[in-house]
């Protein structure tokens, strides 16, 4: 007899690679859709996820999978982390070595792109508005839905 369908709902999803995968999946679908042909590493140990390419020119794009926090933002850390039998471990990235940052939000389903240079240890991106209307120095999310 066949086993029944089990559907797993995005918000009961919890493991760290599942939600890696999915964001990583989401950037190769959204990069596609604006012209990229998408490169896989043969690693899990690069610095980057994949290798954007258009127009004779390379991209190396680290994905985040971020949630919507309570203040309706996004907070991104340009940082890697790591677990091994002596604990969990941070450091910052090294700029050098990755091009750009793919942010896949699942609250709005869509990737968000930043340039990491472009900011110091982290960024938070606007998904709602403030709800005290603050716009200086406000950075929204739908401005940074396209690869710049």
């Amino acid at each position: 007899m066949p086993r029944p369908l089990v559907v797993v709902s995005l918000d009961l999803m919890h493991h760290t690679k599942e939600k890696g995968d999915l964001g990583v999946l989401k950037a190769q679908l959204d990069l596609y859709e604006q012209g990229f042909v998408i490169l896989n590493p043969m690693t899990e140990h690069a610095a980057f996820d994949l290798v954007a390419y258009r127009a004779c020119e390379f991209i190396r794009v680290q994905v985040k999978y971020k949630s919507v926090d309570k203040f309706g933002g996004m907070t991104v850390h340009f940082r890697s982390s790591w677990t091994d039998k002596h604990g969990t471990h941070t450091r910052q990235i090294d700029k050098d070595e990755v091009d750009l940052y793919c942010i896949y939000c699942p609250e709005t389903d869509e990737c968000y792109y930043l340039d990491p240079k472009e900011f110091n240890k982290s960024v938070t991106l606007r998904v709602e508005a403030s709800k005290n209307n603050q716009s200086k120095n406000i950075k929204l999310a739908a401005d940074y839905r396209r690869v710049p």
